[in-house]
């Protein structure tokens, strides 16, 4: 028997980054055998089994001999079912069972043991550096194909199954291209809107100001009080999310196997909302190779984590350097990932574990040592990354039966757009699109201040012992007021507004 060997195109994917795969297989003489090498997971070792059975199933010639399939580059720990529809391209095309040059194509796909072609996880940044890399055909599962089809440079085509995929190499019955997703179809479900919430004013206006700058909020107050109800519907006031946050926002649903097939690139905001038994790795993301987490999957749109307290302290001290960097490193013995996450943190609470400290008409039932100890869990740093603090009180019987209409999310999202266009334009060229990723150095430059508004600052640092990140986030929530109000200079009213949405832990922490 003559030595055979061929290689087809696929591509690999390790964490966010995608890499380009060579699916080499050789048929030899010798006992028969079936090697799969280049640092396989289990997932790919049973692929042996896939591929067989799918080539018979299908109506072709299980080759005889010795085959080893090998992936390379063989360094990189291939993880998945992804590889067997290239394993069983290139296994057909070294037992002169399918001939042509595909050396422009690749393929990917799991297979079933009749020979469908199944969707895998991640398709979308493997499209995007496949069309880098100079492929023009890629071939892909049906069921994943509108995903793909989003990225430009590239032929996509939908394989429901393989003998479908081998009429259309053969030329004996072409697939059709997939076409460009239609954006307007992608709209997620309909988001709640603003003005189905009675009073709350003070919270609402906190919740335009934290949309317009990008900044995290913290809301305080009783049970039934409107907590979670205002958290969410922040997502219909935010800005609309460029291509590019649109595109890299799929990419990490698409990677976590989150994106349903009918949502090929996600254009609204992501909203998470976890719940409070959930783990630190849960959060920032894990596994033997680190699949991403919450905060991950909230990437350029909204965290809710309702009752923060009850979340344990690892998980919100995971939280810390995330919020910082808008980025999470996760190390294991496969090596480093880092995914993006850039989001807002909105957080709401009780004031203690009854949740009726401090209201107007019901006795709180805790004592004081048990408030203590339940607003001790929310630790000084923790607090210090939450930009506005708001005390959101009990709605009164006048403000619940009120008939006035209440202010809808698309007037409020109008400011918000407003304030954001100027912060785009004046950041242009800095990496950063909204006042909350301001650097310290980037504060002198952009946040110049009225001589008042200075001295109200000054004063407030030193009489509420302020710390340098409170500072910061002061003057970047001040900002964002001036940029509500259309003002280059911040003034004393900016100030004064931003002091007034970051003094509540004086009044709860400061006891």
């Amino acid at each position: 028997m003559d030595k055979l060997f061929t290689r087809q195109n696929s591509v690999g994917l390790f964490g966010i980054d995608a890499y380009m795969v060579g699916i080499e297989a050789d048929i030899s003489s010798g006992l028969p055998a079936f090697d799969i090498v280049g640092l396989p997971d289990i997932a790919v070792k049973e692929s042996r089994d896939r591929v067989r059975a799918a080539i018979k199933n299908c109506g072709f010639t299980f080759p005889l001999g010795r085959i080893t399939v090998n992936l390379s580059p063989a360094d990189v720990k291939k993880e998945g079912s992804l590889y067997d529809l290239p394993t069983l391209i290139s296994l057909l095309v070294a037992s002169k069972q399918l001939a042509g040059d595909f050396s422009d194509f690749a393929f990917i796909g799991e297979l079933s043991l009749d020979g469908q072609v199944r969707g895998i996880n991640g398709l979308l940044a493997m499209t995007i550096l496949a069309a880098k890399k100079g492929v023009k055909k890629f071939f892909v599962p049906q069921v994943n194909a509108s995903e793909a089809g989003a990225v430009d440079g590239i032929e996509i085509y939908p394989v429901h199954d393989v003998p479908q995929l081998l009429a259309h190499l053969t030329g004996k019955e072409s697939i059709k291209r997939q076409p460009k997703p239609n954006i307007s179809q992608t709209l997620n479900e309909h988001v709640p809107d603003f003005c189905e919430v009675k009073g709350q004013y003070v919270a609402k206006k906190a919740l335009e100001v934290a949309a317009a700058g990008g900044h995290n909020i913290l809301l305080v107050g009783p049970p039934g009080s409107g907590k979670s109800m205002l958290a969410k519907r922040l997502p219909s006031i935010l800005p609309q999310m460029t291509f590019e946050e649109s595109i890299e926002t799929t990419k990490i649903h698409s990677i976590a196997g989150t994106l349903s097939p009918d949502t090929p690139l996600i254009i609204t905001r992501p909203f998470r909302s976890p719940h409070h038994t959930v783990s630190s790795a849960g959060l920032s993301g894990g596994g033997a190779i680190p699949r991403p987490g919450e905060i991950s999957l909230a990437h350029n749109g909204v965290l809710f984590l309702d009752e923060l307290p009850e979340f344990t302290r690892a998980a919100m001290e995971a939280l810390r350097a995330p919020l910082e960097d808008g980025q999470v490193t996760i190390s294991r013995a496969s090596g480093r990932l880092t995914y993006p996450c850039s989001f807002m943190l909105v957080a709401a609470m009780n004031p203690c574990p009854c949740g009726y400290f401090g209201h107007p008409t019901k006795p709180c039932s805790c004592n004081a040592n048990t408030v203590s100890r339940y607003l001790g869990r929310i630790s000084g740093p923790m607090l210090d990354r939450l930009d506005l603090h708001i005390e959101v009180p009990p709605v009164n019987y006048e403000e619940l039966s009120a008939t006035s209409k209440e202010e809808t999310s698309e007037v409020i999202k109008k400011r918000v757009n407003t304030a954001r266009k100027i912060q785009q334009d004046r950041y242009k060229g800095f990496g950063i699109t909204c006042n909350a990723r301001l650097t310290p150095a980037m504060l002198q430059e952009f946040c110049a201040m009225t001589p008042s508004a200075n001295m109200l600052l000054e004063n407030a640092f030193n009489k509420l012992g302020l710390s340098a990140r409170s500072y910061d986030r002061l003057l970047k929530v001040a900002r964002t007021l001036a940029d509500l109000d259309n003002t280059k200079l911040i003034d004393a009213q900016h100030i004064a507004s931003a002091i007034k949405f970051r003094s509540l832990d004086r009044k709860y922490w400061g006891q």
